[in-house]
């Protein structure tokens, strides 16, 4: 089952859908659509960035574009997709907007946890969704644009008493979320604390300081989504590593290939030869395991 809802004047798409939706992403995809995955009655098994998850019962992960998804094994699934034409465009909280705590306020990809009232609370929200995917009228795109609203409020909620946050004071929460979207639209230039610091008009110590209740300082964050990058376009892309090195900010490749020796402990052709060593080796199995 997938259910489009598009605004042709806006080019706003937002999508309900299955796991017939994921069975498009049985081979590594870009996702261009901020994304939830819901794991109703038994795990769900995927990939993200290569690394591969399993996604138990009861449990909605959150996905943004630009990540790399391949769906591996699984039913019973809801996937919400839409795209910032369709709910970006508008004026919401700070908290959750498409920068906002479920987007870009962790370091690591948000799993949310349902316990049972909020698997019934979602529920009912999800049967209200299909409801006026079947009513096509001039203020359905307000409506659905209103639920979706309500969605991310209650997953967002949810996240902040599960997460980090919740010994946090707000104004920490908001000034990590807003380094953590600097990162992400500057980490491919931008490899220093003290330029994140200056946009957010902190010293580089305060910057730090805010970050203390958190498992990663500043600059592991920097460093982490560099290596992200790396490990992306090593792993979908036909790029060498001087080519990678310089299209994230490194004049020197050699810079990068130290700082991804020191993070996983293989240099970036090393990480690029193992991964083409188990792509191999997996196919030398499915050869062995034909029937002749």
């Amino acid at each position: 089952m997938i259910k489009e809802f598009k605004e042709f004047s806006t080019d706003a798409i937002f999508t309900i859908a299955d796991e017939e939706l994921l069975f498009s992403f049985s081979n590594p995809m870009n996702i261009t659509l901020f994304t939830f995955i819901w794991a109703k009655k038994s795990s769900i098994f995927i990939e993200v960035d290569g690394i591969n998850i399993q996604l138990e019962q009861n449990k909605i992960i959150v996905l943004t574009p630009n990540q790399h998804l391949r769906f591996i094994e699984g039913e019973d699934i809801i996937v919400y997709q839409f795209n910032r034409e369709f709910y970006c465009i508008k004026d919401h909280d700070k908290e959750v907007s498409c920068i906002g705590i479920l987007f870009y306020g962790n370091s690591n990809v948000p799993v949310i946890n349902l316990e049972i009232q909020d698997q019934k609370k979602l529920e009912f929200l999800h049967q209200v969704f299909l409801d006026e995917m079947e009513t096509v009228d001039t203020i359905q795109a307000e409506m659905l644009r209103m639920l979706l609203a309500r969605f991310i409020i209650t997953t967002t909620r949810l996240i902040k008493r599960q997460g980090d946050f919740k010994n946090i004071y707000s104004g920490q929460v908001d000034l990590i979320r807003s380094f953590n979207v600097l990162v992400e639209y500057n980490f491919r230039k931008e490899h220093s604390v003290s330029f994140y610091a200056e946009k957010l008009h902190k010293s580089p110590k305060t910057l730090s300081n805010n970050f203390s209740k958190f498992k990663k300082s500043p600059l592991q964050i920097i460093h982490d989504r560099i290596i992200l990058e790396a490990k992306r376009l090593l792993i979908y892309t036909d790029k060498s590593a001087k080519e990678i090195a310089y299209e994230i900010g490194f004049d020197d490749a050699s810079h990068l290939s130290r700082m991804f020796k020191k993070h996983t402990s293989l240099s970036p052709s090393g990480f690029k030869k193992q991964l083409k060593s188990g792509i191999e080796e997996v196919n030398d199995n499915k050869i062995e395991n034909t029937p002749i």
